[in-house]
């Protein structure tokens, strides 16, 4: 019967080696290459601020790819949901570091971000055998701001621009903590059972 294989197919495994992990694997890779371009020639050299910017946009493009490629395409694994957000995490986090380092950026935002992404993803360890929390579409929209003002802030640009960076970063700031409180939520109702769900034995 044709709906046997079908039935079948819906049933196998996804595999771990996939495009969409690949690619999340190839953001995390791409992180201390962005960091050395950001630091060479003093870290303020117009040239390799270029470079860095552009390996960040490359690296942040990946994520958009890769969630887009394992919804469409049937390749979402537990893996995945917990490595995606892990690279966001660390591609976000040394670029945040870096720019304070270079003192494009105040040290207040990079700390407040870093511990609400750290914080996270430590919630996400500590519930992971009851359940895995994915990325909502809160913290997508906190991911792509903040990438939007860090992709304004690397690149060798003043006046208007470098404010409207720092406007958005501050929107980042609000989403950052607010999408922190939702996982909180999410992490709480995992580990205590959700509302009108039966918990584990």
């Amino acid at each position: 019967m044709p709906s046997r294989p079908e039935a079948l197919a819906e049933t196998e495994p996804v595999p771990l080696l996939n495009i969409a992990n690949v690619l999340t694997v190839l953001r995390i890779l791409i992180v201390p290459l962005f960091l050395l371009a950001l630091f060479a020639g003093s870290g303020h050299d117009t040239k390799w601020r270029w470079i860095a910017a552009a390996a960040f946009g490359i690296a942040a493009i990946t994520d958009r790819i890769d969630g887009q490629l394992a919804r469409k395409y049937g390749l979402v694994t537990d893996f995945g949901k917990l490595a995606d957000p892990i690279a966001d995490k660390a591609l976000i986090g040394a670029a945040l570091i870096g720019l304070s380092m270079l003192h494009d950026l105040p040290w207040w935002i990079t700390l407040v971000i870093v511990a609400r992404e750290v914080g996270v993803t430590l919630l996400r360890l500590i519930v992971v055998r009851r359940g895995v929390i994915p990325a909502g579409r809160g913290g997508k929209l906190k991911t792509l701001v903040q990438s939007v003002a860090i992709g304004v802030l690397l690149l060798p640009l003043s006046g208007g621009f470098a404010a409207a960076g720092m406007d958005v970063m501050y929107l980042a700031v609000v989403l950052t903590v607010m999408t922190g409180l939702d996982y909180v939520v999410q992490a709480a109702r995992l580990w205590f059972g959700s509302p009108g769900g039966s918990r584990a034995a």
